[in-house]
Protein backbone atom coordinates (compact mmCIF):
# COMPACT_ATOMS: atom_id res chain seq x y z
CA UNK A 1 0.00 0.00 0.00
CA UNK A 2 1.27 3.10 -1.03
CA UNK A 3 1.08 6.75 1.41
CA UNK A 4 -1.63 9.10 -1.06
CA UNK A 5 -0.31 12.29 -1.51
CA UNK A 6 -4.37 13.77 -0.92
CA UNK A 7 -4.57 12.36 2.25
CA UNK A 8 -0.76 13.19 3.57
CA UNK A 9 -1.56 16.68 2.66
CA UNK A 10 -4.98 16.59 4.27
CA UNK A 11 -3.48 15.16 7.69
CA UNK A 12 -0.25 17.46 7.65
CA UNK A 13 -2.54 20.56 6.99
CA UNK A 14 -5.28 19.23 9.24
CA UNK A 15 -2.34 18.99 12.19
CA UNK A 16 -1.04 22.49 11.55
CA UNK A 17 -4.87 23.73 11.64
CA UNK A 18 -5.46 22.23 14.61
CA UNK A 19 -1.90 23.76 16.10
CA UNK A 20 -3.20 27.45 15.06
CA UNK A 21 -6.82 27.15 16.65
CA UNK A 22 -4.73 26.29 20.15
CA UNK A 23 -2.22 29.23 19.67
CA UNK A 24 -6.27 31.22 18.79
CA UNK A 25 -7.47 29.86 22.50
CA UNK A 26 -4.29 31.67 24.22
CA UNK A 27 -3.85 34.91 22.13
CA UNK A 28 -1.11 36.65 22.35
CA UNK A 29 -0.59 37.22 25.96
CA UNK A 30 -0.13 33.49 26.21
CA UNK A 31 1.07 32.00 23.04
CA UNK A 32 5.03 32.75 23.70
CA UNK A 33 4.96 31.77 27.58
CA UNK A 34 6.37 28.19 28.92
CA UNK A 35 3.78 26.82 31.12
CA UNK A 36 5.97 25.48 33.76
CA UNK A 37 9.26 27.35 33.57
CA UNK A 38 11.94 27.03 31.08
CA UNK A 39 12.22 23.16 30.96
CA UNK A 40 8.94 23.53 29.25
CA UNK A 41 8.17 24.81 25.77
CA UNK A 42 5.61 27.63 24.65
CA UNK A 43 3.07 26.62 21.84
CA UNK A 44 4.89 29.48 19.40
CA UNK A 45 8.28 27.74 20.35
CA UNK A 46 6.55 23.79 19.56
CA UNK A 47 4.96 25.46 16.10
CA UNK A 48 8.03 26.88 15.46
CA UNK A 49 9.44 23.55 15.91
CA UNK A 50 7.04 21.80 13.74
CA UNK A 51 7.16 23.69 10.85
CA UNK A 52 11.07 23.14 11.03
CA UNK A 53 10.76 19.71 11.65
CA UNK A 54 9.13 19.53 7.92
CA UNK A 55 10.82 21.69 6.34
CA UNK A 56 14.23 19.56 7.50
CA UNK A 57 12.60 16.31 6.81
CA UNK A 58 10.42 16.64 3.55
CA UNK A 59 12.71 19.61 1.72
CA UNK A 60 16.29 18.94 3.31
CA UNK A 61 16.23 15.06 4.14
CA UNK A 62 13.39 14.14 1.27
CA UNK A 63 14.54 16.25 -1.65
CA UNK A 64 17.44 17.12 -0.99
CA UNK A 65 17.87 20.83 -0.23
CA UNK A 66 20.10 22.81 1.84
CA UNK A 67 18.89 23.38 5.60
CA UNK A 68 19.93 26.32 7.81
CA UNK A 69 17.37 25.14 10.67
CA UNK A 70 18.25 26.07 13.98
CA UNK A 71 16.44 23.60 15.88
CA UNK A 72 17.28 25.55 19.33
CA UNK A 73 16.26 28.61 17.99
CA UNK A 74 12.67 27.12 16.95
CA UNK A 75 12.08 26.55 20.52
CA UNK A 76 13.30 30.24 21.81
CA UNK A 77 10.37 31.56 19.46
CA UNK A 78 8.64 34.06 20.75
CA UNK A 79 5.42 35.53 17.96
CA UNK A 80 1.98 36.56 18.18
CA UNK A 81 -0.94 34.34 16.95
CA UNK A 82 -1.08 36.40 13.26
CA UNK A 83 2.67 35.44 13.31
CA UNK A 84 2.42 31.67 13.91
CA UNK A 85 -0.95 31.54 11.59
CA UNK A 86 1.35 33.53 8.62
CA UNK A 87 4.12 30.63 9.19
CA UNK A 88 1.95 28.08 9.24
CA UNK A 89 0.02 29.51 6.09
CA UNK A 90 3.24 29.44 3.98
CA UNK A 91 4.33 26.15 5.50
CA UNK A 92 1.55 24.71 5.21
CA UNK A 93 1.73 25.43 1.40
CA UNK A 94 5.33 24.23 1.21
CA UNK A 95 4.46 21.00 2.77
CA UNK A 96 1.81 20.27 -0.14
CA UNK A 97 4.75 20.60 -2.85
CA UNK A 98 7.27 18.92 -1.08
CA UNK A 99 4.95 15.67 -0.52
CA UNK A 100 3.87 16.22 -4.14
CA UNK A 101 7.33 16.15 -5.19
CA UNK A 102 8.60 13.31 -3.26
CA UNK A 103 5.88 11.19 -4.65
CA UNK A 104 6.75 12.11 -7.94
CA UNK A 105 10.57 12.34 -7.92
CA UNK A 106 11.07 10.39 -4.81
CA UNK A 107 14.15 10.57 -2.22
CA UNK A 108 17.30 12.51 -3.44
CA UNK A 109 21.05 11.01 -3.32
CA UNK A 110 23.11 11.02 -0.39
CA UNK A 111 23.85 10.22 3.10
CA UNK A 112 21.06 11.40 5.22
CA UNK A 113 19.42 10.75 8.68
CA UNK A 114 16.03 9.30 6.95
CA UNK A 115 18.08 5.16 7.53
CA UNK A 116 17.10 5.39 10.92
CA UNK A 117 13.66 5.94 10.60
CA UNK A 118 11.13 2.72 11.27
CA UNK A 119 9.69 2.29 7.93
CA UNK A 120 13.79 2.60 6.38
CA UNK A 121 14.48 5.54 3.67
CA UNK A 122 11.37 5.81 1.75
CA UNK A 123 9.51 8.68 0.58
CA UNK A 124 6.31 7.25 2.84
CA UNK A 125 8.39 6.98 6.23
CA UNK A 126 9.66 10.71 5.93
CA UNK A 127 6.25 11.83 5.58
CA UNK A 128 4.64 9.50 8.06
CA UNK A 129 7.74 11.05 10.94
CA UNK A 130 6.32 14.63 9.77
CA UNK A 131 2.49 13.17 10.47
CA UNK A 132 4.04 12.06 13.72
CA UNK A 133 5.87 14.94 15.61
CA UNK A 134 3.23 17.40 14.22
CA UNK A 135 0.11 15.46 15.66
CA UNK A 136 2.97 14.59 18.97
CA UNK A 137 3.62 18.07 19.34
CA UNK A 138 -0.23 19.18 18.91
CA UNK A 139 -0.88 16.95 21.87
CA UNK A 140 1.84 18.74 23.59
CA UNK A 141 0.02 22.39 22.65
CA UNK A 142 -3.06 21.28 24.46
CA UNK A 143 -1.94 20.35 27.72
CA UNK A 144 0.35 23.71 27.64
CA UNK A 145 -2.51 25.79 26.88
CA UNK A 146 -4.94 23.88 29.44
CA UNK A 147 -1.61 24.80 32.22
CA UNK A 148 -1.86 28.13 30.66
CA UNK A 149 -5.41 28.35 31.26
CA UNK A 150 -6.09 27.17 34.19
CA UNK A 151 -3.62 29.30 36.03
CA UNK A 152 -5.67 32.53 34.82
Amino acid sequence: MELSVDVANAYLRSGFEQMIRVAERLGDDLVSERPVGEATNSVAGLIAHCCGVAEYWLGHEGLGRESTRDRDAEFRTIATVEVLREMVTARIAQVEIDVADLNRLGLAPGPTRRDGLPGGATEASIVVHVIEEVFQHTGHMDIAADVLLARG
